[in-house]
């Protein structure tokens, strides 16, 4: 692994990209008129910091090149206010699912995955998992809704009974995708079979895109053939990574996409810091040196993929 940051707060902004930039997975918090998180759990900062606002993370971004973004509502409790910031800043556009890690939850299953750590189960979990997938497909229809995602399978955190939950969910999504015409996201950690099985089986959607896409090699071929598309963020940038790095020159340049998956993920030099759409930059550069390309003809390349995915806002 890279080395993490010794400093702490908010990174500082990096040189502006020489063309705009689409930040296409995001999670931007969910404020109240306090300022303060209407969820618990709703951003992971480090002990003692407070989120930036919407307003500044949004002028932040537009300061360094990141012009538009995408954020991510992947639980129940987050669906709507997502889809109604979306809805009252023209820079953003939102995505909505149930994330997998909700899905066993949903459905009852209370077992510890294999990451060891009991499962979070809050008061909104006692909605069945018909019912939360229903409500995601309410709010999808709606135009500032641009993707179904994210969804996908994690094997990292859930366990043999939980992934069967996981694979329903998945396969709903995928449907829902097909009957709105949008595309889908695809969160993917330790499942690359498994993903790759249900899209060949089900029928991937025409857009389909593995967010933070954490293959290899094999996945990358995977996805060239079928034409599906690879987002890449902060951990392309950290040493080790050398994998996904080669990965990542695997594909051809129409297929990639760049994100933060802010507030995690935050790229080197700044990991162990809370991650913005400010700092996509950083990724963007490292996805310019893996390409081969000048930093303005991969900005270009970047947004005309987002564009060709997502459509425009």
């Amino acid at each position: 692994m890279g080395k993490k940051s010794k400093r702490r707060g908010w990174p500082e902004a990096p040189a502006p990209l020489p063309a705009p930039v689409v930040d296409n997975h995001a999670h931007f918090p969910l404020l109240g008129e306090d300022g303060a998180p209407l969820l618990d759990d709703d951003v992971a900062l480090p002990p003692g910091e407070a989120p930036l606002s919407t307003a500044e993370q949004l002028a932040r971004a537009a300061a360094v090149g990141v012009e538009r973004m995408i954020t991510i509502g992947c639980d129940v409790p987050s669906l709507a206010g997502t889809l109604a910031l979306a809805a009252a800043h023209r820079e953003l556009a939102a995505g909505l699912a149930i994330h997998p890690n909700e899905a066993p939850l949903h459905a009852g299953v209370r077992e510890v995955g294999p990451d060891g750590l009991e499962p979070h189960v809050r008061a909104h979990h006692r909605i069945g998992l018909d019912e939360a997938i229903a409500h995601v497909a309410d709010l999808a229809r709606d135009p500032r809704v641009v993707v179904v995602g994210e969804t996908g399978l994690d094997f990292f955190r859930t366990g043999e009974e939980g992934k069967a939950f996981q694979v329903r969910a998945f396969r709903d999504h995928i449907a829902l995708a097909k009957e709105l015409g949008k595309p889908l996201q695809i969160h993917d950690r330790d499942a690359h079979a498994a993903v790759v099985d249900v899209l060949l089986a089900d029928g991937a959607p025409e857009r389909t895109v593995f967010h933070c896409f954490s293959g290899d090699v094999e996945l990358a071929r995977t996805c060239a053939e079928h034409g599906w598309y690879a987002s890449f963020a902060g951990p392309v940038t950290f040493k080790a990574n050398d994998d996904l790095r080669a990965a990542l020159r695997e594909l051809p340049p129409e297929l990639v996409l760049v994100e933060t998956d802010a507030p995690y993920l935050t790229p080197a030099p700044h990991r162990g810091r809370p991650n913005a759409s400010y700092v996509l930059p950083l990724t963007v550069q490292a996805v310019a040196e893996q390409l081969g390309l000048g930093l303005a003809e991969t900005c270009a390349t970047l947004t005309a993929n987002t564009d060709a995915v997502y459509g425009t806002w």
